[in-house]
């Protein structure tokens, strides 16, 4: 994605070697996935260190995806 005149840092950092709406959507499915995975597997474990890491990233993934379609930023 080409960062655009008013697209925050974040924004861009997030969606940085995404090219299509359709990635973006993959990449958000998938990083939810994962984080509802390391739900019981941080249960098991007694580690939360992932379930910790995926959701603030999944957060970030999908208000990325949020903004883009917002100010129409996809190409």
């Amino acid at each position: 994605m080409e960062r655009k005149e008013n697209m925050p840092l974040w924004v861009f950092l997030g969606l940085l070697n995404i090219e299509t709406r359709k990635g973006a959507l993959i990449l958000f499915w998938c990083s939810l996935v994962v984080a509802l995975c390391c739900i019981p597997l941080s249960y098991y474990l007694h580690d939360w260190w992932w379930l910790g890491m995926m959701v603030p990233i999944t957060l970030w993934y999908w208000l990325s995806l949020r903004w883009a379609d917002r100010h129409s930023a996809w190409d």
